[in-house]
């Protein structure tokens, strides 16, 4: 079969079944390939930034004070 068919095929399925053939043919890829990881868009390693996760977390406002159960000890 040529690229034309295929091409008729998958265009003439409704969009939800073109994603899951789409999703297929990413894991024959990676199956063929694997330590690609399907990443075609970027092969640059993610970091993250300093301050992404910002507001994400919550510190009591006695964190720095001395605990009750070390009293016996101090």
């Amino acid at each position: 079969m040529n690229a034309i068919v295929y091409y008729t095929k998958l265009n003439s399925l409704p969009d939800q079944l073109q994603k899951e053939a789409m999703d297929f043919i990413d894991f024959l890829f990676q199956k063929i390939n694997p330590e690609k990881k399907n990443n075609i868009k970027s092969n640059k390693k993610m970091f993250p930034r300093f301050g992404s996760s910002k507001g994400l977390y919550k510190i009591s406002p006695d964190f720095d004070e001395p605990l009750d159960d070390f009293n016996e000890y101090m």
